[in-house]
């Protein structure tokens, strides 16, 4: 009899008494996604000691007693938000070096370099991005010549918005031996003047080029671009990133990061090509790291370029370049070996392809090898900017991710419009046709590329208007998505894109509590107030890690 009266005294002890750690997030106006895809509004959170969800309180729900307790005071609150597609490392070495985002013509973006120059006279080479030509009336590309006007005693290398073209001065060219006679490597191209002498430019895989001649950031220089990457990530509402083109070098920061608790986003690394996986992988994918924080989920391969720099690979020409379809960074036997590498050891395969000949080409690569590597793959094609659209169907085999950027679509309107014509631009962007054929979807920035910024990304997806109003309806509006999907591409399908559905993405019950109070109802408000939606606190596992009250984005 005694041993039974303790027995249920225990029991009763379990189930009735909160952990000694339990928190209630009270009085808010909460939203997050339901088994369905539907939109659950909820009033509170019950989380545990260990950062998971253990309760989801509606209004009528009781409130159960907890050790502490956070009153909301009715703001609302959503998921933390999953950017699908970035470069984690480059946001925070940007911010590190010279920015040229905001130029908006030569003569500006040289006066910039002039003046960042002097500012750092300390500096042995001059680097920086964000430039980009198709903002410019010159609507070309610069050159040697001109950079050297403002920086002739050091070497400059700077890249191009979109990351598939660099600028060098010719101090840079000649400390990389680049010459006349350097020939355009396979995948890449040097632009060139009349007489055919190197001009400045280097698109795509004719980067490492210039590129190899810059020295290699120190561990501690990578510790800090991480930091100041994890605080502007956190300041737009950002608690977890697709790492797309992880190095080895990035990969140990990241575990320095998570080594000593100051790993405070959640990463889903992609390492950069085959070497840089199998050196952080090893015989496969990681296990989640650091409470659900870091994984290296599989590789990032490359199909072509980017349509700004006219590389992206076209079935046809360039309406604005009547003799260039773009470049092929890896061939159809090359990508097929590279696919079969990574899926032999269940590596997750992410391949960059932007052009329609790229994209085309890609899916019948997964197409072949589908049926020979099995289970859940998940194959992800980043970008899938431009699809023919008699090969949008394709989307809805095996099981095929579109990780898109909406921003892009804003951003790259006009060009898109002067690069393809009126003819090829059905399939552009073509988010609703996409998920219509049975693809999936996962929403990002592709950041340093455009802002980490998934505001602006919800607003461009529910509506192709860009910040400027422009055009008014939308751009190819049959594309918008509704605010679900969106919210749901930025979400649980961004945590289901890097194998991470279960773990975060929702506010349910087992899931990390990742969650952001913002100043707006967003699934009420227009697209361009969603757009101007201000992150006030972040909180990651539950806990805080960014309040606008206290904390300064860095740049700002």
């Amino acid at each position: 009899m005694i041993r039974k009266f303790v027995a249920f005294s225990v029991s009763l002890a379990l189930t009735t008494s909160p952990a000694l750690a339990d928190t209630l997030l009270d009085n808010i106006d909460g939203v997050t996604l339901d088994a369905t895809g539907g939109i659950d509004h909820f009033s509170g959170l019950v989380i545990g000691d260990d950062g998971r969800i253990k309760l989801v309180l509606h209004r009528s729900d009781k409130k159960p007693k907890t050790s502490f307790r956070i009153d909301g005071k009715g703001r609302f609150v959503m998921p933390g938000l999953i950017d699908s597609h970035s470069h984690v490392m480059s946001v925070g070495i940007a911010a590190m070096t010279l920015d040229l985002s905001t130029t908006h013509s030569l003569t500006e973006a040289l006066a910039a370099i002039g003046t960042y120059a002097k500012a750092h006279p300390d500096r042995p080479w001059i680097l920086g991005r964000g430039w980009n030509q198709e903002l410019w009336p010159e609507k070309r590309f610069p050159t040697a010549a001109e950079l050297d006007a403002v920086v002739g005693d050091r070497p400059v290398w700077l890249e191009r918005v979109d990351g598939h073209a660099g600028w060098a001065n010719s101090r840079a060219m000649a400390l990389a031996g680049v010459a006349a006679t350097t020939k355009d490597p396979s995948g890449g191209r040097l632009e060139r003047l009349a007489g055919g002498k190197p001009s400045g430019v280097f698109v795509d895989n004719a980067q490492e080029l210039v590129a190899k001649a810059v020295p290699a950031p120190r561990p501690e220089d990578l510790d800090y671009a991480f930091s100041l990457a994890q605080q502007i990530f956190l300041s737009y509402g950002v608690t977890a990133t697709a790492d797309m083109g992880t190095s080895i070098q990035e990969w140990q920061a990241f575990r320095r990061a998570g080594d000593t608790g100051a790993l405070k986003i959640r990463i889903m690394s992609y390492g950069g090509g085959i070497e840089n996986m199998a050196l952080i992988g090893g015989p496969g994918p990681s296990p989640w790291l650091y409470e659900d924080k870091l994984r290296l989920n599989g590789v990032k391969l490359y199909m072509d370029g980017a349509l700004g720099s006219r590389g992206a690979s076209l079935k046809l020409p360039y309406t604005d370049a009547p003799t260039v379809r773009g470049l092929r960074i890896t061939s159809d036997t090359q990508l097929r070996n590279l696919m079969s590498r990574a899926a032999l050891d269940h590596f997750q395969i992410a391949v960059h392809a932007i052009g329609d000949e790229a994209n085309a080409s890609l899916l019948s690569a997964i197409e072949e090898l589908a049926p020979t590597y099995g289970g859940d793959r998940r194959w992800r094609i980043e970008h899938a900017q431009i699809v023919d659209p008699a090969d949008i169907a394709r989307f809805g085999r095996n099981g095929i991710i579109a990780s898109m950027q909406p921003v892009h679509q804003t951003s790259d309107r006009l060009m898109a419009e002067a690069r393809l014509g009126p003819n090829r631009l059905s399939g552009a962007y073509a988010w609703h046709s996409i998920l219509a054929a049975g693809g999936k979807l996962a929403f990002g920035s592709d950041a340093p590329v455009e802002l980490p910024d998934p505001f602006a990304g919800l607003a461009a997806a529910i509506s192709r208007v860009g910040p400027d109003g422009q055009p008014l309806g939308g751009w190819q509006p049959q594309e918008r998505v509704s605010r679900e999907v969106a919210l749901a591409a930025y979400t649980s399908w961004g945590a289901y894109a890097g194998f991470a559905d279960g773990r975060f993405g929702r506010l349910v019950v087992g899931e990390r509590a990742d969650f952001l109070f913002v100043d707006r109802d967003v699934m009420l408000a227009s697209p361009a107030d969603v757009a101007a939606t201000k992150v006030l606190q972040v909180f990651v596992a539950g806990r805080l890690m960014w309040d606008s009250a206290k904390d300064k984005r860095p740049g700002q």
